[in-house]
């Protein structure tokens, strides 16, 4: 079934409303016309099923036939803190994370990432993935956006991950470690009897981090973990960690 992202504002009563971009992305894109059913997502994790009742050259009216909640997504929530790399890889990143249920990106500034710290994210490229984000909800049916945070420097990952609270995190290392992804997931769950609510997830961009960073996220308590002897691109090392997660947390279903 075709799903569509849209405002909760376009909403009234027992109807839909479209216009804009929404409307040019359903109607003159995808050729949705006067008799089309499909469903509508809201932030509210709500789902509409509806019926087009009337198309214009610019707007589009619709009856709501059925309203559905989305579940939320399980915990722990899987956050996933990614040095910036080149931007095809960001992109690909955010889509496959939408699908597989990554809560929020965090950007950062590290020593090999692809824009420096100072360096600003242009509001083109905002835009390009708050529309990327938004597409993947919708073929996903997922019924939340996921957030995508302000870039913040690498020193500040430490404010993200709060012990005492449940929050755990891990760095995928490609030089020497004796812990493995499987490893890591037994020792937090010993470690956290009580329960797990989120796990940050942090990558570097294609360079890898320093040595420097390396030794900084150990004081910090973070895991330096391994996923084999291969060396992994960055969008391939983010889809398998978060892959891993979700099945040994039971986040599958």
């Amino acid at each position: 079934m075709r799903r569509y992202w849209i405002e909760k504002k376009d909403l009234f009563q027992d109807q839909v409303n479209f216009s804009g971009d929404v409307f040019h992305h359903i109607f003159d894109v995808c050729r949705q016309e006067v008799g089309s059913k499909f469903e509508v997502l809201t932030e509210d994790s709500k789902a509409y099923f509806v019926e087009v009742l009337q198309v214009t050259k610019k707007t589009a009216l619709a009856r709501i036939l059925e309203e559905r909640s989305i579940p939320p997504l399980k915990e722990p929530h899987v956050h996933l803190a990614l040095s910036i790399s080149r931007f095809p890889v960001m992109d690909a990143i955010m889509e496959k994370a939408v699908e597989m249920g990554v809560t929020s990106i965090q950007p950062f500034f590290s020593e090999f990432s692809f824009l420096r710290k100072g360096e600003k994210l242009s509001d083109n490229k905002i835009e390009r993935w708050d529309k990327i984000i938004k597409s993947a909800t919708q073929q996903s049916g997922r019924g939340d956006l996921m957030k995508v945070l302000p870039p913040i420097p690498c020193e500040k990952i430490s404010n993200l991950i709060n012990p005492s609270a449940g929050s755990v995190g891990l760095f995928a290392y490609e030089g020497p470690s004796t812990l493995s992804i499987k490893d890591y997931v037994t020792k937090v769950k010993s470690e956290h009897p009580q329960g797990i609510k989120e796990i940050w997830i942090i990558v570097g961009s294609e360079g890898g981090f320093s040595h420097r960073e390396v030794e900084e996220f150990q004081k910090l308590g973070l895991h330096p973990v391994t996923l084999g002897p291969q060396v992994l691109r960055v969008e391939t090392a983010c889809m398998a960690l978060v892959s891993v997660l979700k099945y040994d947390f039971d986040l599958m279903c």
